[in-house]
């Protein structure tokens, strides 16, 4: 942002309506297992330990998968104890099976960020699932109530301290949003620790006191100094990274917009058109940007259109870009 540029406060948060295009599921949202509280009474599970199934996770939030990523390796539970180890967490049932998780070594595999786009629906629902439960209670051993040690409960959903505070898994919501201008242009930005080349649409947390649009249109006005509305809503995602959840909204600013990114926060941010992001995925996935009509891919730095590189397919930012440039291509 430029010294002689001032801020106006923000105005407040429009009411979400429809964006106009819809996205793809995000990846990490696509988890088919049964979840039901019902299943972590206790007399369940000890019945239905000896034909449940367990994945092994490390410290690194790696996991054992199939030679082409696309499959969880699990072992049987009875294989490995009576009764329902310690640590280890209830992920879900998966057709009448209940899953497991726990921490351990791993010999090879790999982990959310890099196989989730591969995995199956249920499996990503449980790769996703265990990476949250897991990393909670990593940092969860003490009671944020009186300071004691604390202990999970049997299927690993909550933890208790000697006083019977009990505590729950914490979910950090944030917005993600896709800065468009009604017709063919959004705004992608950098973070400075990002890889380079690296570009995305914007995101914050959401503070105490603040409604999901009124984050939305703060961050947009705090990132890159400008104002927007017709905030829409798209999707959400979890992201275990430690904690998110990740609410994908669509934004409305005046086409052309003057941009001011905030320093120490965003290090580059520009207006793209439609035909430059949808040359950026072809280079990425010719076949992909084939059914939307793609032009030749503009190579640049590292292989990709004008030297940016989009977010991966684990992002819910990949699906808004993705939608986004559908829509304005005749596919939805």
């Amino acid at each position: 942002m430029t010294a002689d540029h001032q801020r106006e406060p923000s105005p407040p948060a429009p009411p979400a309506g429809p964006a106009g295009f819809t996205i793809a599921v995000p990846t990490l949202s696509r988890g088919t297992a049964d979840r039901s509280e019902d299943l972590r009474e206790t007399g369940r599970l000890l019945a239905q330990w000896p034909d449940a199934r367990v994945l092994t996770m490390d410290k690194a939030g790696r996991v054992e998968l199939s030679g082409d990523g696309t499959r969880l390796r699990t072992r049987s539970a009875a294989a490995l104890a009576a009764e329902p180890l310690s640590g280890a967490v209830l992920l879900g049932a998966v057709d009448g099976i209940d899953h497991w998780a726990v921490r351990g070594e791993v010999d090879g595999g790999g982990g959310l960020r890099d196989y989730g786009s591969l995995l199956s629906d249920a499996d990503a629902g449980l790769l996703t699932t265990a990476t949250a439960l897991l990393t909670w209670h990593s940092a969860a051993g003490f009671c944020p109530r009186c300071g004691r040690s604390n202990e999970p409960t049997p299927a690993g959903w909550t933890r208790v301290c000697p006083q019977g505070h009990e505590e729950f898994p914490r979910t950090d919501p944030a917005v993600i949003v896709l800065v468009h201008d009604g017709a063919d242009s959004i705004v992608l930005a950098r973070q400075p620790i990002w890889p380079q080349g690296r570009m995305s649409v914007l995101a914050g947390f959401v503070e105490a006191g603040e409604s999901l649009e009124g984050t939305v249109v703060r961050e947009v006005l705090e990132e890159v100094g400008v104002h927007v509305t017709e905030v829409s809503y798209l999707a959400s995602q979890p992201w275990p990274f430690p904690r998110s959840l990740m609410v994908g909204f669509a934004a409305r600013a005046e086409p052309g917009a003057a941009l001011f990114p905030r320093d120490g926060e965003i290090e580059e941010a520009r207006w793209f058109d439609r035909a430059s992001v949808l040359a950026m995925i072809a280079a990425e996935d010719p076949v992909q940007a084939d059914n939307w009509a793609a032009p030749a891919p503009v190579s640049g730095p590292g292989g990709s259109s004008f030297g940016v590189l989009l977010p991966g397919p684990v992002s819910i930012a990949r699906r808004m870009i993705e939608g986004w440039v559908a829509h304005g291509n005749g596919s939805h």
